[in-house]
């Protein structure tokens, strides 16, 4: 087995990882999303969003995996760090450098494992986006392209966790980090050909509950439809708050007849909601919808402002 080396910047390495303070935090949706999307993408048992401290490889998103994080010694994602581009292995129990490796002859018996570094702006390389299959095999170029991708949205992740693009309240993205986690995913339906389609939602009557029952119930209104969203929608589709009672949604892979079952799948779940919730007014909210398709040239920001349209035209046919 061959140990990875350290990288020559390793001092300013680790100053700019602790400095991001995200060791050891519990999991996120922004990173858990990516993983269960690359897993699901390449066919793959384990993705994961690891970061490379001193003497460790830590787990910021793991799924398919139990361990939270493994020895340096041992970690694949040290010796991807050591460059810029892919670390590609393509079976593990043939390479030298790895065949007698505990995570190779022992749990989770890794054979592939493909890792992009994830960089910083500075340039320091913190820890990888990977793949790891217990059976050989190999990544075509757009795999690979695909692959790297997912890493750059999992860099301005890294990224966005020092520019609050968190809504605070309802724990979705905000406003900027919509447009970024959105952006990055119409990229990636335009180089797998696959359709999008942008929802624009306002809660009907928001203003009379904030009136009303006051601002607390408002906030406990905004917290209930956000959590509608996460329970109707797919983990690969994006979701943000705008603002005030307006929220977005991306969703990846979505024709028309697909997005109108998404909208029906909300709905219902809506009702559901208001059904067992007690509180003396009930959710309802109007939808405008956008759509992409991969010969397209809208930005998320078109795509905004159309479906922002189209929800008030919905809006002033409810009335």
């Amino acid at each position: 087995m061959l140990p990875p080396s350290m990288p020559d910047n390793e001092s300013e390495r680790m100053e700019t990882l602790r400095s991001l303070n995200i060791l050891d935090t519990p999991p996120e949706e922004r990173f858990d999303r990516l993983t269960r999307l690359a897993r699901r993408l390449f066919g793959v048992p384990i993705a994961a969003v690891t970061l490379v401290d001193s003497q460790r490889q830590w787990f910021k998103s793991h799924p398919g995996v139990e361990a939270s994080e493994t020895s340096r010694d041992v970690s694949f994602c040290g010796h991807a760090i050591l460059g810029s581009e892919l670390f590609l292995v393509n079976d593990a129990s043939l390479d030298v450098r790895f065949a007698d490796n505990p995570l190779v002859t022992g749990d989770p018996n890794i054979r592939f494992y493909a890792g992009y570094p994830l960089t910083v702006d500075n340039g320091c390389r913190l820890g990888t986006l990977c793949l790891i299959d217990v059976k050989p095999r190999a990544l075509d170029d757009e795999e690979r392209v695909l692959l790297r991708d997912l890493a750059r949205m999992a860099e301005q992740e890294i990224a966005a966790v020092q520019l609050a693009t968190t809504d605070e309240l309802t724990g979705l993205s905000n406003r900027r980090g919509f447009e970024a986690l959105a952006q990055h995913a119409i990229k990636l339906c335009k180089r797998a050909s696959k359709p999008a389609s942008l929802l624009f939602f306002d809660l009907n009557g928001f203003k009379q509950i904030n009136d009303v029952y006051g601002h607390a119930e408002g906030d406990r209104a905004l917290i209930a439809f956000a959590t509608v969203l996460r329970t109707a929608l797919r983990d690969s589709d994006v979701i943000g708050r705008m603002g005030g009672d307006e929220f977005v949604v991306l969703l990846t892979d979505s024709d028309a007849d697909g997005t109108l079952q998404t909208i029906a799948r909300l709905r219902d779940q809506l009702e559901l909601h208001n059904q067992v919730a007690k509180t003396p007014y009930q959710l309802h909210c109007s939808v405008g919808t956008a759509t992409y398709t991969p010969d397209s040239t809208l930005t998320i920001n078109d795509l905004v402002a159309q479906a922002d349209g189209a929800m008030y035209a919905n809006k002033r046919s409810q009335r």
